[in-house]
């Protein structure tokens, strides 16, 4: 990819979206592993904890840059990232599972492989979004280390206060792995790079954004009807 272009821009942008989105989430991970420590060993455990998560976060992403290369894994990587596009809008995510560490060492190993489980979705993500530049890959990286150390706060009340941005981080997901399955070798062989390309982008965008929506809306009004049911007084025969 060429430097200071507008697809480089906008790869750029998606991966810092992508970061917002999915590393502020793994951030409250790291905070809650560390929470059961002195206060003088929170910060150490968070910034080895993170430093491990982030070597291993690296060399992941730029296995899946490699990866993505191989005849057929584009279009399966894109599907799947529709799949977390869809989850991150309908999931209320809760971390009340995560172990909190007694002692240092406890806490940065959970927090290393807290974060190897967690950022599988952010992995392909910033590997898809990157269209296979390992500098973008760095740099995406670069970004997402201060979101993970000192984001969480920020990011969680950012995601409470404005929904919405929930959405656009989706849309960003979804716009991704729409590029990704276009982009497949065979497929663009099929499809050209033209009109029919970013119509079968739009689709995903729209499909993702509406299925996410209706699913959450159903589930709404059925919490609804659970509760209005649960409230209503029996019936004396």
């Amino acid at each position: 990819m060429e430097w200071f272009t507008a697809d480089m821009w906008s790869a750029l942008l998606a991966i810092i979206v992508i970061d917002l989105v999915l590393a502020g989430d793994n951030a409250i991970v790291i905070g809650m592993a560390a929470r059961n420590l002195p206060k003088e060993q929170q910060k150490k455990a968070v910034i080895w904890g993170t430093v491990g998560a982030v070597v291993i976060r690296a060399a992941a992403t730029l296995a899946v840059v490699w990866l993505l290369k191989i005849p057929g894994l584009l279009l399966a990587g894109g599907a799947f990232l529709v799949w977390i596009a869809i989850k991150l809008l309908i999931d209320d995510k809760g971390h009340d599972n995560v172990k909190a560490g007694t002692t240092l060492a406890a806490a940065i190993r959970t927090i290393v492989i807290a974060d190897a489980v967690m950022g599988i979705d952010n992995i392909l993500a910033v590997a898809g979004a990157a269209h296979g530049d390992f500098i973008l890959v760095v740099i995406g990286l670069a970004i997402s280390v201060p979101i993970m150390v000192w984001g969480s706060t920020l990011i969680l009340k950012l995601l409470e206060k404005f929904p919405a941005t929930l959405y656009i981080g989706a849309g960003v997901l979804a716009l991704t792995a729409g590029k990704m399955m276009v982009g497949e070798n065979f497929v663009k062989a099929w499809i050209g790079t033209g009109f029919l390309k970013w119509t079968i982008v739009v689709l995903v965008v729209v499909g993702v954004m509406s299925a996410g929506y209706a699913i959450k809306k159903s589930r709404a009004n059925k919490a609804v009807d659970g509760s209005r049911n649960g409230s209503e007084p029996s019936k004396a025969s």
